[in-house]
């Protein structure tokens, strides 16, 4: 891999196309999670004027052309933080556009991050989805063995406290993630998301899930309760705290916090988690997300 994230500069402009929002993709995604909201049906009736796509169908768009804007030091390297907004729904056989822009470079606690927004708009220019996708690299100076990650150093991670305050909680959702939902998720290419081989190589022990699949679980279940308001709506911005590793079941929990005016409307604004169904209830991703009512 040709990668020249080193020569980049912020504002830089990584990669653009175009793609019809096809039935197939959506009924893969659709199947993968076993996501049947109503609205997906092709033969749906709904508040836009027909069937839609799941807001987080291109999860991975900033992933597409890693040579573009990964750095050279791979090993190790972590998705720390994720954004989502979203504006309109992807209506089912539309024609998206998509615009991918380096928009910040910092460096924290020995990594260096850098910020991939990924726009999703109509042919029109209408701004549909936007996600911000931070990933961190271990510096050239980092001590060695520094990116060893494994289950039991992580599962000694120290946590902040979640879940705290007397808001109503939303139905739980719960997802076993096994080799076929990754392979489904992030393949079909041979990669430390897809295989335990390329895992170790890469330093770690087993197979890491993907950080966008939970985020997808967290959209699945602020879909589930607020539909419209997600879907034209919703934002989220999460934090990966934890490696989330394949053969392992989660639980997406979501907390109401506030209730604010927007408008004319009111967005419910919610602290939201995935944890894993072990002893500890360990964290995987903790942050937050919205809706309008």
């Amino acid at each position: 891999m040709n990668l020249i994230g080193e020569k980049l500069r912020v504002g830089q402009v990584l990669d653009s196309d175009e793609r019809i929002v096809d039935a197939n993709v959506v009924e893969f995604y659709v199947d993968t999670f076993r996501d049947h909201h109503p609205f997906y049906d092709p033969r749906a009736s709904t508040p836009f004027d027909g069937p839609i796509a799941p807001p987080l169908l291109y999860h991975s768009e900033v992933y597409r052309h890693l040579e573009r804007w990964y750095l050279k030091n791979l090993v190790g390297n972590l998705h720390a933080q994720q954004e989502w907004f979203l504006f309109e729904p992807l209506r089912l056989g539309m024609r998206l556009r998509t615009r991918c822009t380096l928009i910040d470079r910092y460096q924290k606690r020995g990594r260096d991050y850098l910020v991939n927004e990924a726009d999703f708009m109509d042919e029109n220019g209408t701004l549909l989805v936007r996600g911000r996708t931070h990933q961190s690299f271990l510096l050239e100076d980092a001590t060695a063995g520094a990116h060893v990650v494994d289950r039991a150093t992580a599962a000694k991670k120290k946590r902040r406290p979640i879940g705290e305050g007397d808001g109503p909680e939303l139905d739980r959702l719960e997802f076993k993630i096994d080799e076929s939902t990754c392979r489904r998720f992030s393949g079909p290419s041979k990669n430390y998301h897809t295989d335990r081989e390329a895992a170790q190589k890469w330093g770690f022990p087993d197979i890491v899930v993907q950080g966008m699949l939970s985020t997808c679980l967290v959209s699945q279940l602020m879909g589930q309760h607020f539909s419209e308001g997600w879907f034209a709506g919703g934002r989220m911005n999460m934090k990966f705290v934890n490696v989330l590793w394949c053969g392992e079941t989660v639980c997406v929990r979501a907390k109401l916090q506030r209730e604010v005016s927007e408008g004319s409307d009111l967005r419910r604004e919610f602290e939201v988690w995935v944890e894993k169904e072990d002893e500890a209830r360990t964290p995987v991703i903790v942050g937050t997300a919205s809706a309008l009512v």
